[in-house]
Parts: C-alpha cells; sequence; structure tokens
C-alpha cells in the first residue's frame, strides 16, 4: 500500500504557500498579529515530516502483519465492500485514535514519541507535517481491537490514511469558529487549543476527526484565552534529530537516575512531568494547585 499522504504532498505545499501570505497580513481572534511561518521552524517541520513518511514505508508492513494475526481471531469478517462498514470504520478508527492520541499525553514512554509534534511555537499547517519519527511504533496496538472485530487490515489502514490527511487542515490560525460544525467535528479552533501550554488547554482536546469523544469523556475545553503554543519546557533547537529525540534521552536520564525500580517504572508510565518526590508535577497536579 502506497501512503497517501504522498500524493497529497503538492496540495500541502500549494496551501502552505497561500496559507503563509494569508496570515502575513492577518490577526487573530484575539486582536494579535498571527504567528505565520518562520523559515527555521517550516524546515524542521518539513524534515519531520519527511522522515515520517520514510520511516512509515517501512513499518507498513509490520502493521499490516500486526494486524492480519488479530483478524486471524475474528470471529466474523466484515465486508470491505460495504458502505456502511466503511461508515462504521471511520468512526471505530476516529475512536481507536483518540484513546492513542489521549494515552500519548497521559504516559510518559508514549510522549516521548508525541512530543516533536507538539515543540513548535507556530501553528500553521507546516505543523501538521511535523510528526514523530518513532509514533508508528507505538501507534499500531491502538487499532488491534479493530481487527479483533472483525475490520480488513487493509481497510484500517486506510482509515488511519484518512484520519491523518483530516487533520492537516485543522492546523490553522486562519479559520476561525466554524458554527454549528464545532459541536461534531474536530476544527481549527478546537485544535489550537491541543496545542496550547495554558494550563486550561494541557491535555485536552485529542480527537481525530471528531470532537464527540472530548465531550463525551471529559477532556473537551473551547478556545477562550489566547493560545500560547509549544511546550511548557520549550526546547531551543531546530535540528530534526533533537526535535525527534529530546525526550527519549530526557527519559533516559531520569530512569538512570531512579533511586529504585519503582521510580523506574514511574518516570515510564506516568504522565509527562511526574517525579517520586513531587519536585515536578503533572498537568493534572499543576490544575489542583491553582484551584486550591
Amino acid at each position: 500500500m502506497i501512503d497517501p499522504t504522498l500524493y497529497a504532498v503538492p496540495f500541502f505545499l500549494v496551501t502552505m504557500l497561500i496559507e503563509s501570505l494569508l496570515l502575513a497580513r492577518m490577526t487573530v481572534g484575539d486582536g494579535r498579529q498571527a504567528r505565520g511561518y518562520e523559515a527555521r521552524d517550516t524546515a524542521a517541520s518539513l524534515t519531520m515530516g519527511v522522515g515520517n513518511v520514510v520511516i512509515n514505508l517501512f513499518m507498513k508492513g509490520v502493521s499490516l502483519a500486526s494486524l492480519g494475526f488479530f483478524a486471524g481471531f475474528a470471529p466474523w469478517k466484515l465486508d470491505s465492500d460495504s458502505m456502511a462498514t466503511w461508515a462504521m470504520a471511520l468512526l471505530v478508527g476516529d475512536f481507536c485514535y483518540y484513546w492513542f492520541h489521549r494515552a500519548s499525553h497521559q504516559v510518559r514512554f508514549l510522549w516521548a514519541a508525541h512530543v516533536n509534534h507538539h515543540s513548535s511555537r507556530h501553528y500553521n499547517l507546516s505543523t501538521a507535517l511535523r510528526q514523530s519519527w518513532t509514533t508508528p511504533l507505538t501507534y499500531i496496538p491502538f487499532f488491534w481491537p479493530m481487527a479483533l472485530a472483525g475490520f480488513d487490515p487493509m481497510l484500517i489502514l486506510i482509515v488511519q490514511a484518512i484520519n491523518t490527511l483530516y487533520q492537516y487542515w485543522i492546523h490553522t490560525e486562519a479559520i476561525d469558529r466554524l458554527g454549528p460544525l464545532e459541536w461534531l467535528l474536530n476544527t481549527p479552533s478546537h485544535h489550537r487549543v491541543h496545542h496550547g501550554t495554558n494550563l486550561e488547554y494541557l491535555d485536552r482536546n485529542h480527537g481525530g476527526m471528531l470532537i464527540v469523544w472530548d465531550r463525551l469523556f471529559g477532556t473537551f475545553e473551547p478556545e477562550v484565552a489566547p493560545v500560547v503554543y509549544g511546550l511548557t519546557k520549550n526546547i531551543e533547537t531546530f535540528h530534526p534529530v533533537e526535535i525527534a529525540t529530546h525526550e527519549w534521552k530526557a527519559l533516559a536520564r531520569d530512569i538512570a537516575r531512579a533511586d529504585d525500580w519503582r521510580a523506574a517504572i514511574g518516570y515510564v508510565l506516568q504522565p509527562p512531568g511526574w517525579s517520586p518526590d513531587g519536585s515536578t508535577r503533572t498537568a493534572d497536579q499543576m490544575r489542583a494547585a491553582a484551584a486550591a
């Protein structure tokens, strides 16, 4: 299977050019000048995107093999030629993506793979292409339930690609609210919140195509305050390798200095910011302290 993202590259380039021209002369909802594009930041994002595509070319076989293994245990096979099956696959696939994405903010091992996508202090269409080089290793298991439910493994990969392509257009400040669609779909406004470092925005709005999962499971936050993009502790580099690996190295250092095995496991499985002595805090701990 050829990654559909490859066919979308001309569209990406044209829309980024159009957006850069728009953002250069527009203000956003709070009246400030849109941040627009910065050459080094954009170059880093595009390099990360190219690396992700190359790695995914090799990982597609692993994904297909693992999904095929679990599909062998499915009690039935859903008809991939049925429109109902496709509609169901898109819905269930988005549900699986929500839990993958939410877990990637709640488990530091998964966050180490995902964090690079949040490392830009700009928010534009190029940010959508700042994709992880290690997420393909952590992504696959969250879609095994679809194979066990009888969905064809190839259909699951197609659904994943559709979900990824959908999320491209929501990485922009050029689009404001979309009226009633805000209740159902993941939109630029909702996803701006997701990329915010504002305390109220941390670990919120994890949906892929739909925002209904966040509304149902208590992780929804509307865009109210101006969004501050980036990480709670930003990295001062545009080097793609450092962007891809900085949190893995930080995790390894924390494990190495852990006093015992419980602390070491905590660094791996607890949320980002967790520490055994409370010297650093998770997003939930910071919110609790602020509310006290």
